[in-house]
């Protein structure tokens, strides 16, 4: 008797079998689409573990655009999961032609009248997120790892951990998380490879004595993840006319640690030399700090030779 009564649950047309069925539909397309994500998830965890390993700029770039496309990948998964498998039953339940399709069509149409009431308050807003997300991924304006400062919000800045169609999610320097809606990203400053390259010249008048002074100070400066990414290089000494050297120091920081060179090493340098003896005075010239990002030199020089060449 039991079984004859779900058999014909089943089997009968009514709206109550119909809501069941459809919000079955739903929860498994949820779940599915869930473990797919899951699935992409897994992978981008290994995507990101080479890219953290890997020494090779380029492909480290290459890295990090397949993990930006599996991150945007995530939550497309999951919109055309639960979209089709929602189509897919709606089509069942009332497929075309049936008596029941009718009664949808009705639906449909107040479902409709619905729709363009909140359209322009809710998607019309998600649209636009996500018609901004799709440009900003087609033009490559950044990946996941990258640092970036986004305008008109120019103190929100830090590292992309995720990226989907809607919306981006950076971490600063000091471990906020920030959420911001793609259409509110005008433009961004992107770092290349997330450091800041600086440079400071030291004008001396003994190399030897100068290279020591300044090695002293190398060795005091603190390295790490949010510090320097990597200890400091000095440059071989030039001359800079009778007696007086050149020695100039390279370093690369996480953007906004720039004051360890601009301040912190210079500072140091001028403390060594002020505490010695008026005899033993190494610094000929203060120590100054500047920008010396590699791929910028290259293109300003180009810059100015085509300007000279006028």
């Amino acid at each position: 008797m039991f079984f004859e009564e779900v058999k014909q649950f089943i089997t009968q047309p009514n709206d109550f079998r119909t809501v069941l069925i459809l919000i079955f539909s739903l929860v498994f397309a949820y779940w599915l689409s869930r473990f797919l994500a899951q699935g992409i998830i897994f992978v981008t965890q290994k995507v990101a573990v080479r890219s953290d390993s890997e020494t090779r700029e380029h492909r480290v770039i290459l890295y990090r655009q397949v993990e930006t496309y599996l991150s945007v990948a995530v939550a497309v998964v999951r919109v055309v999961v639960v979209a089709v498998v929602a189509y897919t039953t709606w089509r069942v339940l009332a497929p075309v032609g049936s008596a029941s399709w009718g009664g949808a069509g009705a639906a449909a149409i107040g479902a409709s009248a619905v729709f363009i009431v909140v359209a322009g308050a809710t998607v019309g807003l998600l649209l636009r997120d996500i018609t901004s997300g799709a440009s900003m991924i087609i033009e490559k304006w950044f990946t996941i790892g990258d640092f970036i400062k986004v305008e008109p919000f120019l103190d929100m800045q830090g590292v992309v951990e995720r990226m989907t169609l809607r919306s981006t999610k950076l971490r600063s320097l000091s471990g906020e998380v920030i959420w911001i809606h793609n259409q509110q990203i005008q433009a961004v400053h992107v770092t290349p490879r997330g450091v800041r390259t600086i440079a400071v010249d030291i004008f001396v008048k003994d190399i030897e004595a100068g290279k020591g002074a300044i090695q002293q100070v190398v060795n005091a400066m603190p390295t790490g993840a949010t510090m320097l990414a990597r200890p400091l290089k000095m440059t071989a000494p030039e001359q800079w006319g009778e007696g007086v050297w050149r020695i100039t120091v390279v370093g690369e920081m996480t953007p906004g640690r720039e004051w360890l060179m601009e301040q912190y090493f210079v500072s140091a340098i001028k403390k060594i030399d002020d505490d010695a003896k008026k005899a033993d005075k190494l610094l000929v010239l203060e120590p100054f700090a500047r920008y010396a990002d590699p791929i910028a030199d290259k293109r300003f020089k180009r810059a100015v030779r085509v300007a000279q060449s006028k």
